[in-house]
């Protein structure tokens, strides 16, 4: 008995043993071929040697691992897709066309880098690291030890949808890196998942011979794809991954972009092939000439490079703006443009009241697409490119994405509509339309039937009133079945009515009306976010909120009142004092007190906090013991504090925690004053 338990022990470590062995070679071969498109064996030696994994696991099933190549075939569907807030903000990039606009680029680099470093820059070599701007959907992937944890869609930028399931299908993904270069112990990486020209093709052409509806472009396909619930459905699409930054990392960061680049591609993630670095802005130039004319040639979807300024160092000198890098932009190239007719001219209400002209297009393909209609930005634009129905006009994918009409083509001899005239009214509630600049906007906003689905979401987000439960789909069932008109019906939804939309029983019913009470009971900051306000954000409607205290002050506020407050300037101005003067917009808020809702807040003099902290330029680095990182950000905000990600000279406070990173050392080197958890606590004593 004692040697047949001795034998089976050993078969196990042998398995174990082989387990091992497969795994790396199919993780090499999936490497090959997937990424470095070089493949060294036949499929049939392939499919052997994965066959010869899945009886091994399925005799030792305790062996199993999550990083398995046999893992990736999908697992059961989820309910939704959770939320996951990213480690670091995934900024969005400024955007630029034309030769001009690079060298203003270049040159703004030199200047604001001199000023941070306190010497001339104009003479010095700035290298470039320029890689295409692949057209697909961002994501975040997390490594610990080498093996991947979690992925999440790029979402607001601060917060993304969990996709981890759904990436561990994708065969170019690695779920372990490869060990010869010793990866950190946390790594977070961001990626661009795309799809490849010929699987978009091949793709298209299963869909429709089954009858459906096929995708657009190969984004749009890309994003469908990896948002499934099923993960057994993304398993099955063809979706391709590159990477091109590292978020964050432990241990020692690579001097370069550049190196950054190679030591991704040395973990075994794919990093984008065609990318040049440059030791010129005219260089850069040059690449992207280059890379345009082979555009057509690719096997994906680009619509530009990306330039960024090499050295890591340099990067954290420029620092970062709300949304963009400040060392970075996405050089775009030349739309595709295509000829067709206007039909016709019509005026779409968007859902902060922005009223956009659109021109209905007899149907055209540009790059691939049926566009059957254009947006016509805005009137100034209509009348400099004087177009009117019945032109022939050029189209264009704006960014390969949005159409829009180029220029109109003359024809000789044609007769030509009346020129176009944006309404005095809006096309939908009849309110006065206001002009902002070379923008027209409805002032009817919380009454406006055009604006009340996406009013609704924005008043339930959670920037706003937190109504958990009032999604895109609960919204749209309440707005089509006219169970809410404008927003105070909301207060006055009944379980009845809620029992007979879709997807609603008792538990959910009760859990969204208990969400709906509590919204009630509203700080200040959080309402004037709800109504949906042009221009008022979440940092203007504090900013309000803590100058003027009540919400009666405010509407009795006139312009010069409002300009007279630091961060308030003439547009703001401009939208608040319409907003307020709008007598639908009044009747909506009249409503909502009667129903019960509180947004006030004291006002009198500031805590000891606020006049410690308001105006004051915050950063976190190292992992704080009392709070996380997002309730540290919003103590800081809600005492008139700001948050940033890197260090700079106008930093006030670097927050020290446990295991701080290279912002510790950046601040010494600064002389910003650095805090340690306990003296951040101190700050927000209320005396």
């Amino acid at each position: 008995m004692r040697q047949s338990t001795q034998t089976d022990a050993e078969k196990r470590v042998l398995a174990s043993q082989r387990i091992e062995t497969l795994r790396k070679e199919i993780r090499r071969h999936d490497h090959l071929y997937y990424v470095k498109d070089r493949p060294e064996i036949s499929d049939l030696a392939y499919d052997r040697l994965f066959r010869e994994l899945v009886d091994l696991e399925a005799a030792y099933p305790d062996l199993i691992t999550p990083d398995s190549p046999t893992q990736r075939v999908g697992a059961p569907p989820l309910d939704e897709l959770a939320k996951v807030a990213h480690e670091r903000p995934m900024l969005s990039l400024d955007s630029i066309t034309d030769r001009e606009e690079v060298l203003a680029f270049d040159k703004r680099v030199r200047r604001e880098l001199g000023k941070e470093l306190d010497r001339a820059m104009e003479s010095e070599t700035i290298h470039y690291t320029v890689e295409p701007k692949y057209d697909g959907l961002s994501v975040e992937l997390v490594y610990e030890s080498g093996r991947f944890v979690r992925g999440a869609t790029r979402g607001d930028g601060h917060v993304g949808e969990d996709v981890t399931i759904n990436l561990r299908t994708l065969r170019s993904l690695p779920l372990t890196l490869q060990a010869d270069v010793a990866p950190p112990a946390h790594l977070v990486v961001r990626g661009e998942v795309y799809m490849r020209l010929d699987d978009f093709q091949a793709l298209n052409r299963r869909i429709t011979e089954r009858g459906g509806d096929a995708f657009a472009n190969p984004r749009n396909a890309a994003a469908g794809s990896l948002r499934q619930l099923d993960s057994r459905i993304t398993a099955e699409r063809p979706l391709a991954l590159t990477c091109y930054d590292t978020m964050v990392r432990s241990g020692p960061v690579p001097p370069t972009h550049w190196d950054e680049l190679d030591t991704l591609a040395a973990w075994g993630l794919p990093a984008p092939e065609q990318r040049r670095r440059c030791d010129s802005i005219d260089e850069v130039l040059a690449f992207h000439a280059d890379i345009e004319a082979e555009r057509e040639a690719l096997p994906f979807e680009i619509d530009g490079v990306v330039v960024k300024v090499d050295r890591r160092d340099w990067q954290a000198a420029l620092g970062e703006k709300s949304r963009s890098p400040r060392w970075a932009i996405a050089f775009k190239f030349s739309p595709r443009k295509e000829i067709t007719r206007v039909q016709d001219i019509v005026v779409s209400v968007g859902r902060t009241g922005t009223l956009t002209p659109l021109a209905l297009l007899k149907p055209v393909e540009v790059g691939g697409v049926t566009i059957s209609r254009a947006t016509l930005h805005n009137a100034d634009e209509i009348a400099r490119k004087d177009i009117r129905v019945g032109d022939t006009v050029k189209v264009e994918r704006a960014g390969d994405v949005i159409p829009a009409i180029a220029e109109r083509v003359p024809i000789t001899g044609e007769r030509r509509a009346e020129p176009f005239r944006m309404p005095d009214a809006c096309p939908v509630c009849g309110a006065a339309v206001a002009r902002e600049g070379a923008y027209y906007y409805c002032s009817g906003q919380a009454a406006c039937p055009a604006q009340l689905k996406g009013a609704l979401e924005h008043f339930a987000s959670k920037q706003a009133l937190n109504i958990d439960g009032l999604g895109k789909k609960t919204v749209a069932q309440l707005v089509e079945e006219g169970l809410v008109r404008e927003l105070p019906d909301l207060y006055e939804l009944t379980m009845d009515q809620l029992l007979a939309l879709d997807g609603f029983a008792d538990k959910s019913a009760s859990l969204l009306l208990e969400a709906i009470r509590q919204s009630k009971q509203a700080t200040l900051d959080r309402f004037l976010m709800g109504l949906g306000i042009r221009q008022v954000g979440r940092h203007i409607a504090k900013v309000l909120a803590r100058r003027f205290g009540t919400l009666d002050a405010i509407v009795a506020a006139d312009r010069d009142i409002l300009e007279s407050v630091h961060e308030i300037g003439p547009e703001i101005a401009a939208s608040l004092e319409s907003f307020f003067r709008e007598e639908r917009n009044r009747r909506v808020i009249h409503r909502l007190r009667k129903l019960g809702m509180s947004f006030e807040e004291p006002g009198g003099p500031k805590s000891g906090a606020a006049r410690r902290m308001e105006g004051k330029t915050f950063v976190f680095t190292g992992g704080l013991t009392r709070l996380s990182r997002d309730e540290a950000k919003r103590l800081v905000e809600d005492s008139g504090g700001r948050v940033t990600s890197s260090v700079s000279k106008h930093t006030n406070f670097v927050v020290a925690g446990q295991d701080p990173g290279s912002k510790l050392d950046e601040a010494r080197r600064l002389g910003v004053q650095i805090l340690t958890e306990p003296e951040f606590h101190d700050l927000l004593e209320p005396s």
